[in-house]
């Protein structure tokens, strides 16, 4: 079945030129009837002409970002299955057409790869330790489907590619990608495969405390849109308890002398009380429209055939 599909591999690229000509040539070698496309994210070397000569299919995103590169690939391309990676050389091309089988096998329309190794310098401490809490966070709230929120190589159906709405512009593309999947509770599975450093002279564009603030501030966000009931029920227990702390003393008094002598106090508490049951409040209506919305985008995901056409 396999050998019969239309399998495309996508790049995004900014400034790889070290590394873009082994990962084209790799992927080759493992998936040797696919489509390679390498999209340019306004690289200041010669990223675009290394793709080229190595036989890549070149094109250009001006807006800057990967969320933006990713959003355009998916418009762009039709293929039945989707291979995503960076183009640092870092993600293993031997381990696709394990991804791609359990996809396949298992009927799904994502395959995570779940990066495994021993290398300091492929994985840094500090990398691990934010994919390990932003994943965490994310099972937490969405359920504990993937291992590797943060990971840049999966493999995709068509009809997940065509159906997701891709909003992000940077870094945090991936989180986005893992809380679709959970929200909508798609088929997804992991697979693990090793993970190794860049090659000498290929720099990083992750800023690590830059980018982790913006995808958990995505986080954050989608868990706003997708789960408003959940999110606003924190932001109630918060002002709740911010309002008892501040006004239980006040209501001992009065209790105690019949007399509210900390005026203020007891206005402040009130006021606080009534914002947590308004937050409370906005979380059930948001809930109902959050519903509506995911039963459309759930409709639109099942309008699309699995892999295209005959599958």
């Amino acid at each position: 079945m396999k050998d019969k599909l239309d399998i495309s591999v996508l790049v995004p690229c900014y400034n790889e030129s070290v590394a873009i000509s082994s990962v084209i040539e790799e992927f080759r070698k493992h998936l040797p009837s696919a489509k390679i496309y390498v999209y340019d994210n306004n690289s200041t070397d010669n990223t675009a002409e290394v793709a080229a000569q190595h036989g890549a299919i070149v094109r250009n995103e001006p807006q800057q970002g990967k969320g933006h590169v990713v959003r355009r690939m998916f418009s762009d391309i039709d293929a039945s299955v989707y291979v995503l990676v960076d183009g640092d050389g870092t993600y293993d091309a031997a381990s696709i057409n394990l991804m791609i089988d359990t996809l396949l096998e298992n009927h799904c329309d994502m395959v995570n790869g779940q990066r495994i190794t021993d290398s300091e310098k492929a994985y840094r401490f500090g990398h691990q330790f934010g994919n390990r809490f932003l994943t965490g966070m994310v099972s937490w709230i969405f359920g504990k489907r993937s291992g590797d929120m943060l990971s840049g190589y999966r493999v995709f159906s068509r009809r997940f590619v065509k159906s997701f709405p891709a909003l992000s512009t940077g870094f945090e593309i991936e989180t986005e990608l893992t809380i679709h999947a959970l929200s909508l509770n798609l088929p997804i599975a992991d697979v693990s495969t090793p993970y190794k450093e860049r090659p000498e002279d290929s720099v990083s564009k992750l800023n690590t405390y830059k980018d982790g603030f913006r995808i958990l501030w995505k986080i954050l966000l989608m868990t706003k849109e997708e789960r408003p009931f959940f999110f606003f029920s924190i932001v109630f227990g918060v002002l709740a308890a911010l309002s008892l702390a501040m006004g239980i003393s006040v209501a001992l008094e009065w209790l105690e002398t019949g007399l509210v002598p900390r005026f203020p106090t007891a206005i402040l508490s009130a006021s606080i009380m009534l914002l947590a049951f308004l937050g409370l409040t906005t979380g059930l209506i948001l809930d109902s429209v959050a519903r509506g919305r995911k039963e459309l985008k759930r409709l639109h995901y099942l309008n699309i055939s699995w892999l295209g056409e005959g599958y």
